[in-house]
This record gives structure tokens, sequence and C-alpha cells, in this order.
């Protein structure tokens, strides 16, 4: 039985390179951005803040769910593959940058309208990917509920300080 949108022959080399590459990028925009998360638990924060550890268990399962749903994008064989894993490329590329924007420059604002153009662009690859898998399209609805949380609590920190 094939479900829809999944390879019925996986390369899990391919699927284990999926999952690293938004790993990785989470991975290096942490790193870079270590610093200035020190200072972020003295602020003061919105309610409904969780403590600073959910956030990389958050990320590590969201990154985790992007790749196998780039994978499963990647693994098509769709016409419209193509311009579904440039919008997944860009994204990353957004999301990269917005803890540098947040946490190293303090740009609480900029860093909020940043979000909002994260959160529409993953809207926009969720939609394009389930036009070629649905199950890689329903992977990534955690990722935007979590990016509209994210836009709330980074909203609430440029009020609030």
């Amino acid at each position: 039985m094939k479900l829809e949108g999944v390879p019925m022959k996986r390369d899990w080399k391919a699927l284990v390179i999926n999952i690293l590459i938004p790993l990785a990028v989470g991975t290096a925009a942490g790193l870079l951005s270590m610093g200035g998360m020190e200072s972020f638990g003295a602020m003061n924060q919105p309610p409904l803040s969780p403590p600073a550890w959910v956030f990389p268990i958050a990320w590590t399962i969201l990154y985790t769910l992007m790749g196998i749903s780039s994978y499963l994008i990647y693994s098509s064989e769709s016409d419209a593959e193509s311009r579904a894993l440039s919008t997944y490329g860009y994204q990353l590329l957004v999301n990269f940058l917005w803890p540098v924007f947040f946490f190293n420059f303090r740009w609480y604002f900029f860093a909020f309208l940043w979000l909002a153009f994260l959160w529409i662009l993953v809207a926009k690859m969720i939609l394009e990917f389930g036009g070629i898998s649905k199950i890689a399209a329903l992977l990534n609805l955690p990722y935007l509920l979590w990016l509209s949380f994210a836009g709330y609590l980074n909203l609430g920190v440029w009020l609030l300080n």
C-alpha cells in the first residue's frame, strides 16, 4: 500500500541529508546567537513564555519534521518540486537570520516583522508542498503554529522592553 506523497522506494541517505540540513541551519543560528540569548533571560517576558529549555527541544522536533517533509518533496516526481524546494530554502535562510536580528542585534520590532515574513514564506511552502504531498504539508503545520507563538513572544518582548 502506498501512502499519498510517500515514495515507495526510500533513499535513506537522502532522507538523512534532508533531515541534517535544517538541523545544521538551526544549530548554526543557535551558535551564532548564543551570546545574545544570555541577556534575553533577564528581560521582561510576556505571559505564557516557556522556560528556556523548551526552545531547543521544540526547534529540534520542528527541524526534523521539516527535513522529513523536504525529503518527501525531493523524492517526488512532481513538476512543482523545484519551486517548492526553492521556497523551502528561502524560508530556511529567513529562519536562520531571525535569531541574529533578535538576539544579537536586539532589533525586536524588526525581528517581529522578519518573523511575519517567515510566517508568510512557511505558509506558501506548506501550500506548495500540499500540491505535491499532503503529508509533507501536514508535517509543517506545527512549524507554522510555533512561528505564530514565537510572533506573540517576539512582539511581547518588544512591547515590554
